[in-house]
Order: C-alpha cells, then sequence, then structure tokens
C-alpha cells in the first residue's frame, strides 16, 4: 500500500502537489491542482478504503468460520480468552485520537493553520501512544501464552491485530507527512485535500478497531 507524496493532475494521487504539469503538444483541459471533496486525490482514498474494508472483512469472516468449525472451546488448546483492560483502553485511546484530527480539519476549512498543526500533532501523539501499549504491553503479555505459530487462532489473532497495526503505523507516516506540510505552509481554507484525506483514512482506521475489538477481544469473553 503506497500513499504517493505528488503526481500530475491527471494521476490518481492521495495527496496533493505544486509541480506543473508537464509539456504537451497541446495544452491539457484538466486543472493545474486538484482540489475539494470531489477531486482525485479524494476518490483515490476512497477506493483504497474499500479496498481495505475487503481485506479486513475477509479476515474477520475467517476468524467466524474458523470458531464454528473447531467447536464449544474457544479460544481452542486451553488458550484464555483475552484479557479486556488493557485493550479498553487502547480503544479510548485510538478513538480519543478522531477527536483532534477532526477539529484539525475543522480549522483548516476555516483558513487556521495554527489549530491545524496542533490537532495533527494531539492526533499523532494518541495514535502513537497506542501502537506502543500494542507492541509494548499486549503483545509481550500474549505471547508468553501463545505465538502465531501455536494454532490456527494464534495465526489469526496476530494476524488481524498485526494487520491493523500496520494501518495504524501507516496512518503515522501519514500524519507526519500531512504535518511537514502544515508546518511550510502548504495548506488554506482552499487548498486542503491532503488534511481531508489522511482525516478519512484515520477515521477508517478507527472504525477498524471496533470491529478488531468486537471479534478478537469481546466475543471470546461474552
Amino acid at each position: 500500500m503506497v500513499l504517493a507524496p505528488g503526481g500530475d493532475a491527471g494521476n490518481v494521487s492521495l495527496l496533493e502537489t505544486s509541480a506543473p504539469p508537464q509539456t504537451t503538444s497541446r495544452e491539457s483541459a484538466l486543472p493545474r491542482h486538484v482540489a475539494g471533496p470531489r477531486s482525485t486525490g479524494w476518490w483515490g482514498m476512497v477506493m483504497l478504503i474499500c479496498t481495505e474494508t475487503m481485506l479486513f472483512s475477509a479476515l474477520i469472516a475467517s476468524y467466524f468460520y474458523l470458531r464454528y468449525q473447531l467447536g464449544p472451546e474457544w479460544p481452542p488448546d486451553g488458550i484464555e480468552p483475552p484479557t479486556l483492560e488493557l485493550p479498553l483502553i487502547m480503544t479510548a485511546i485510538l478513538w480519543s485520537s478522531s477527536i483532534p484530527v477532526h477539529f484539525a480539519e475543522r480549522a483548516i476549512m476555516k483558513g487556521n493553520q495554527r489549530r491545524l498543526r496542533l490537532g495533527l500533532a494531539l492526533g499523532f501523539v494518541l495514535g502513537a501512544t497506542f501502537l506502543a501499549m500494542q507492541l509494548g504491553l499486549e503483545y509481550p503479555e500474549t505471547l508468553a501464552e501463545f505465538t502465531p505459530t501455536t494454532n490456527a487462532y494464534g495465526s489469526l489473532f496476530y494476524t488481524i491485530t498485526g494487520f491493523h497495526g500496520i494501518h495504524v503505523l501507516v496512518g503515522l507516516m501519514f500524519s507526519l507527512w500531512t504535518q511537514v506540510r502544515a508546518w511550510k505552509g502548504a495548506f488554506d481554507a482552499e487548498r486542503h485535500v491532503t488534511v481531508q484525506n489522511f482525516t478519512m483514512y484515520w477515521h477508517f482506521v478507527d472504525v477498524v478497531w471496533l470491529f478488531v475489538l468486537s471479534t478478537i477481544y469481546l466475543f471470546p469473553n461474552a
């Protein structure tokens, strides 16, 4: 999954560009800069999210298929159901990160550069905290009991949570790129497609986590 940092107006790019179009034999009818809620970058992000939604859906469907194939004991082979305390704290942190990101987008729509930078920075810190807790606290605890190679349950547990963690990492990288451009003054009330796309992607990551939480953590404890 590649988030291209720029491209010609004729190419589908998830980020804005300030580079001029290449010289051709005749002037292109396309605009030099794409902006607004229906830009090519916006549609590119929508298609990316649709693709990622199908991938997560396939993984979660595989989890439930395995669950009902193995009988009433779940998790299998004597593995204890996941604890809920840490995942619920992580959920609160991740979902809280959407709030400053949302207000950052609202701020730049009004041309407020300072609040844009502040909101993006706060969202980044909260997202990084979630990922650090997953890697530094949750995984060491679960790896002490089972690994990805223990059984099919272990494989799906780490695949689903790890796949989401990768999306959080990509979102953090996207956030850094957006913040760098924000500090350079690349966005204003008319030009902020990159901010819109990042906000949409980050909200997607947060929503997907609710399905991961329900499937991996809440369902086995029901």
